[in-house]
């Protein structure tokens, strides 16, 4: 699920990075990681208490939070260069055997409550999906890049608060599905694997396709109000998110429009 709802930022950061204006990237990717957890579980948690497993917790967690962190510490010189993104692109494909090792073990688990299950379908839908999302991601960075140059904000800026919210509604439909029908741990897989899969998968593969330039002015607010939204869903008895973390990260989230939109 995570992969899926991620695939608007990977198809709109590969046609930046294409494009030339991988800095667009970038800020989609931080602003999205941002508006997953601040915003999607902000509003999920107004529904009730959030609950994982703690296996998946104590595994995705600790990526996540390292993942702003990892992102700061490479693009220390101001460039996120194509070593950089192999970096990333190396430490998501660690996280993704643990993930896969993981899936392959209760596969025969999950065959058994399921049956026997038909791909065709998924398989023509995913391509029709992957299609049209190639189309859109040309027209989001055109248009983006075009509100950027009209309204003379930069790319990054655009990025991290309008292509980031338009790009993350799968995420937010999928978590609220999740929630609604009892699967807490849907959402927060997708939005925990969203975030890894956004930070190291994506922003490695568009430093490899072309540099980023890092202005520090903008990126240190993006990376700190990351952080600060991943602590905040810091689960008690382990994995447990209380409902009233809800209010808190929505104002986690206006805190952060606030201050990126008037500096």
């Amino acid at each position: 699920a995570a992969f899926a709802t991620s695939s608007p930022e990977f198809m709109v950061g590969v046609t930046a990075a294409l494009a030339g204006t991988p800095e667009l990237s970038l800020g989609n990717i931080l602003g999205s990681n941002i508006y997953n957890i601040a915003f999607v579980l902000g509003l999920t948690l107004l529904l009730g208490d959030l609950h994982g497993t703690r296996q998946d917790l104590r595994r995705d967690f600790p990526m996540a939070l390292a993942v702003p962190v990892l992102i700061g510490l490479l693009a220390r010189d101001g460039t996120l260069s194509r070593l950089d993104g192999a970096l990333l692109l190396v430490s998501f494909l660690i996280w993704v055997t643990r993930v896969s090792r993981q899936a392959y073990r209760e596969r025969s688990a999950a065959g058994g409550m399921l049956g026997e299950q038909r791909h065709g379908h998924a398989i023509l839908f995913s391509l029709v999906g992957l299609g049209l999302l190639f189309v859109s991601a040309r027209l989001i960075v055109a248009s983006a890049h075009g509100i950027a140059v009209a309204w003379g904000i930069d790319n990054f800026v655009v990025g991290a608060v309008v292509v980031a919210i338009g790009t993350t509604i799968p995420e937010l439909m999928t978590t609220l599905v999740a929630k609604a029908r009892g699967h807490d741990e849907i959402g927060l897989g997708t939005i925990l694997g969203s975030i890894i899969f956004n930070g190291l998968c994506i922003i490695g593969t568009v430093a490899i396709l072309h540099p980023i330039r890092v202005h520090w002015g903008e990126i240190t607010i993006a990376l700190i109000a990351g952080m600060v939204t991943i602590a905040a869903i810091f689960p008690v008895r382990q994995t447990l998110i209380p409902r009233w973390r809800g209010a808190t990260l929505l104002a986690i989230y206006a805190v952060y429009l606030w201050v990126i939109l008037t500096r």
